[in-house]
């Protein structure tokens, strides 16, 4: 998301004039034809300079060339990737009485939110990899699937990958830094994270029932008191088994 993120900022740096070193898309010149019977026109998103300059700034720091290194790098291009791949074209009909005679169009960046989606169904299919050792020294040279039919096959450019499955939360674990989840209060009616159904990982849950009491109805009277009335209802409180 990171790596995604820097080169949506210097594209879009660059289509708006915030950057000196660049500006639209000069591959895209402005009136050529294309064989779809459009011209191209106005300020297309220079996303090859966008994806270039995020790569030196990103990966710079990517130094240790050992298994963890392979796979930021990895996540890295496919998070450039995910915003080259998401860029959308703009058109305008140019004509008499508002018909399409001339069509022009450019290339723009789509919003972020949808790089950000994206970027979420790739986290879900994510890919497990592991290091291929090689040379002398027996060092991990790049990594490859490891549920595969075939040997020594490469994830795709813009698949995400990771070395180690993420810990059950659900438990305590205190290698991990865990507490679990049991004990912890839920919302029973929610379908969201805070929902006894995935807070509690299908254990189920308990309900306990007390009476709240507070302080209700106050009146300040001069000088100088305050008298409250006492309110109670029954309250349902459901934890975690």
């Amino acid at each position: 998301m990171t790596s995604a993120g820097v080169t949506y900022a210097i594209t879009q740096a660059c289509s708006i004039g915030n950057l000196s070193t660049c500006s639209c898309d000069s591959t895209k010149k402005e009136g050529e034809m294309t064989s779809d019977g459009w011209k191209w026109g106005g300020c297309s998103s220079d996303i090859n300079y966008g994806t270039q300059l995020a790569r030196k700034f990103m990966d710079a720091r990517e130094i240790a060339k050992n298994a963890r290194s392979f796979m930021n790098l990895h996540n890295n291009r496919a998070g450039r990737k995910s915003v080259k791949s998401n860029m959308i074209t703009d058109c305008k009909c140019h004509g008499v009485s508002g018909s399409c005679t001339v069509k022009t169009c450019w290339t723009t960046l789509p919003p972020f939110r949808a790089i950000g989606d994206a970027l979420r169904k790739r986290y879900k299919k994510a890919k497990l990899v592991v290091p291929y050792l090689g040379g002398r020294t027996r060092r991990p040279i790049s990594l490859f699937l490891k549920r595969s039919k075939r040997p020594h096959r490469k994830p795709r450019r813009s698949h995400l990958v990771y070395l180690d499955k993420s810990p059950n939360y659900c438990d305590h674990d205190e290698s991990t830094g865990s507490l679990g989840t049991i004990g912890r209060s839920c919302n029973r009616t929610s379908k969201g994270p805070d929902g006894c159904d995935l807070m509690c990982c299908g254990r189920g849950y308990n309900t306990h029932q007390y009476v709240r009491v507070w302080q209700c109805h106050c009146k300040f009277f001069w000088c100088c008191r305050v008298d409250c009335a006492k309110c109670q209802n029954r309250t349902e409180l459901y934890t975690c088994k």
